[in-house]
């Protein structure tokens, strides 16, 4: 009988061992089997199972690094029958395989894979101070399926803060950005302008001007990055803004149309919202927005509530399950007339909004409590026989704090982005600026980054996961550089870091479970998502796809061909170059088909008329034939126009009445003198 101290012990060992096997996934307790096969052949003659480090972890032993007396602690665990019972389980284990059925293949190195995608040590541009890059001395980085990852991975999921990282990693990269490596996803046609990523950080969006929206699923996706799904939210209109429910189960489109669409997680569509009469002037009686969306965003933590803005001058909240509008904020302006809203977010718990107009103005409401008033109040109801539907939105204008002038005057302030603290806000403007606020003061920004190109509307900024760095893009110059993926210390108040890219770099998104940046880019070649990582620091994400080989074709793969046929292309339309030329000469002197129209005709300057006569126009209206018959209907080249003018000149008298009153006002006439023709002299 084993004494209740011992009974103790085990019990924390399988503890430990039930809560450490529990985080593990599929990869890492697949590498884990890998590597105590290998183990066991290093310490025993026989290939039997010898549990790895990762093993002993699971099972919740605590062992030196170099392993040189395992096997005499394994003999004591032996003397035990729980014990051993215990390092069986996990032995055996390791002895079968992790999945039944046919496994999808596999790319052979994940080494090789990451190294292909290594970005470059150059940055573009040297005006900024750059981070040191690692050298050929420095210790490189452990890559996924090595022991320092395993074992940083069991010491992340035992709650130790260590990542594997020495202290010369931290010195190099004190911010431990994970920009080491980047992949590129399914290219787009044309600039992506949003991009969204839900909570899990499975499922990712990427809307383009393309007036396309691709959907990717990392946890389906294979090697070559292909998106599952391709949807147009609007024919015809470009995808400014994308935001996903904080659940996951729906997303939320705005578009240059005046109507936003929602979304289930499939890409199933919901519902559409109503479009707003563009004849009703007051904002308060419309339905929706009767102008392009620029903006919007899901409420961070109510599933069933979402924000637009448009060019309409108005913020309007929506119910996302029934898609209709609850609130219409109307932003206090300066003078009377409606200003663009260009730019919208909700802070981290959606107890303030604040807006971006199009005059550089900034402005917050808080919509804590009962937020906004009747609608319909002070508003005269049509007669009962003409009643419609009631109108149970609400309705604020004005109200919360205005910031004029927050950037440069007649600049649009393209994105908002909220601090988790509750009093910081970034904001990026088409002024070449982006500015941070504190909303404690917000008479002055507390400092503005300027020099930062852009000429895209969507061009966004965000925070990093622990909000001391802000992200933005750069646009590319026509004669000058490319864009850029610019990163600022919010308390230094400086830039740190910068990522050269190709093309322009509008949308941004760091996804604090992923650890990995995803950013828009695009140039008048295309566009696509770029999504920056570190084998390392990252989890998940692009990191389960990039192992993952492509479907390879079959023989048996059928795609139709892609015909085009071009006007008059086909066979039957083609002609012989010389029998056309041939055919031409001879028509030349048909007068009927060239419309030649007869020698010594009056009106020869009048142009081809029906069957080639000239004054024939085909008509064979009542009017046209009485005024011909009549003298009526004249030909223009055979009237006079002296002499047309001149009759009017017998009742020059009774103009002269109406016009008498302007006699005495009217200028002297000056007529020009006649020049005499000079005679040549020897004539």
């Amino acid at each position: 009988m084993a004494s209740d101290a011992e009974e103790d012990e085990l019990a924390q060992l399988r503890a430990q061992r039930s809560q450490r096997t529990g985080v593990a996934d599929l990869r890492g307790l697949q590498q884990k089997q890998k590597h105590a096969k290998t183990a066991a052949a290093s310490y025993f003659e026989e290939p039997v199972s010898r549990p790895s480090t990762t093993q002993r972890a699971v099972v919740g032993l605590d062992m030196d690094e170099d392993d040189e007396d395992a096997p005499a602690i394994v003999d004591d665990l032996n003397a035990d029958g729980d014990e051993n019972a215990d390092l069986q389980h996990g032995s055996l284990r390791a002895e079968f395989p992790m999945a039944f059925g046919q496994q999808e293949s596999k790319i052979e190195s994940l080494e090789s894979v990451h190294a292909a995608r290594l970005r470059s040590g150059s940055e573009a541009g040297t005006s900024a101070p750059q981070l040191a890059q690692p050298t050929a001395a420095a210790p490189a980085r452990s890559q996924p399926g090595s022991d320092d990852v395993d074992d940083a991975a069991d010491d992340s999921a035992a709650g130790v803060s260590n990542s594997g990282l020495g202290e010369e990693d931290l010195q190099l990269d004190p911010y431990m950005l994970p920009v080491s490596h980047e992949v590129a996803l399914e290219g787009q046609g044309k600039v992506v302008t949003a991009i969204d990523v839900d909570h899990s950080g499975s499922r990712l969006l990427a809307g383009s001007r393309d007036y396309g929206l691709r959907m990717f699923d990392f946890n389906g996706m294979k090697s070559d990055m292909r998106s599952f799904r391709r949807i147009e939210p609007s024919d015809g209109h470009p995808v400014h803004a994308v935001s996903l429910s904080p659940t996951g189960d729906a997303f939320l489109v705005a578009t240059g149309s005046s109507q936003i669409k929602v979304y289930d997680r499939d890409g199933k569509e919901r519902g559409v919202s109503l479009a707003g009469d563009m004849y009703i002037r007051d904002l308060r009686n419309t339905k929706g927005h009767i102008s392009p969306c620029t903006h919007a965003q899901w409420h961070p933590t109510d599933r069933y509530t979402g924000m637009t803005s448009s060019e309409d001058g108005s913020i309007r909240v929506w119910d996302t399950w029934n898609v209709l509008q609850k609130t219409v904020i109307k932003p206090q302006l300066a003078k009377p007339g409606r200003i663009a809203v260009t730019a919208c977010a909700y802070n981290h718990d959606g107890g303030l909004i604040g807006g971006g107009m199009f005059d550089g103005t900034l402005q917050i409401w808080d919509v804590k409590g009962k937020f906004g008033t009747a609608a319909s109040t002070g508003v005269v109801m049509p007669p009962k026989p003409q009643m419609i539907a009631k109108q149970d939105w609400r309705y604020v204008s004005g109200g919360g704090r205005v910031m004029r002038n927050a950037h440069e005057p007649s600049t649009e302030i393209t994105s908002l982005a909220f601090a988790s603290n509750g009093h910081s806000l970034a904001s990026r403007g088409a002024d070449e600026t982006l500015k941070l606020w504190d909303l404690r003061k917000l008479k002055a920004p507390v400092h503005a980054f300027s020099g930062l190109p852009t000429i895209h509307s969507e061009t966004a900024c965000c925070f990093s996961p622990d909000e001391s760095l802000i992200l933005t893009g750069t646009s590319a110059q026509r004669n000058g550089p490319g864009g850029a993926l610019l990163f600022f210390d919010v308390n230094k108040l400086q830039l740190v870091r910068r990522i050269g890219t190709v093309g322009s770099v509008v949308a941004v998104h760091w996804h604090a479970r992923l650890n990995q940046i995803f950013m828009g880019t695009g140039d008048k070649s295309g566009g696509c998502v770029r999504g920056l990582y570190d084998p390392t620091l990252s989890e998940r994400g692009v990191l389960l796809c990039a192992a993952r080989k492509p479907r390879a074709k079959d023989s048996l793969d059928f795609e139709a061909p892609l015909v085009i046929h071009t006007p008059h292309a086909l066979p039957m339309f083609k002609e012989a170059k010389q029998i056309r030329k041939r055919k031409s000469e001879r028509d030349h002197d048909d007068a009927v088909k060239y419309h030649k129209p007869e020698v010594g005709s009056s009106a020869a300057t009048l142009g081809r008329g029906a069957a080639g006569l000239i004054g024939k126009t085909g008509g064979t209206l009542l009017t046209q034939y009485i005024l011909k018959n009549h003298g009526m209907l004249k030909n223009p080249a055979e009237e006079d126009i002296r002499a047309a003018i001149l009759r009017h000149e017998a009742h020059a008298d009774e103009f002269a009445a109406h016009t008498a009153a302007y006699n005495k006002t009217q200028p002297k006439k000056i007529f020009a003198e006649e020049e005499k023709e000079e005679v040549e002299e020897g004539s």
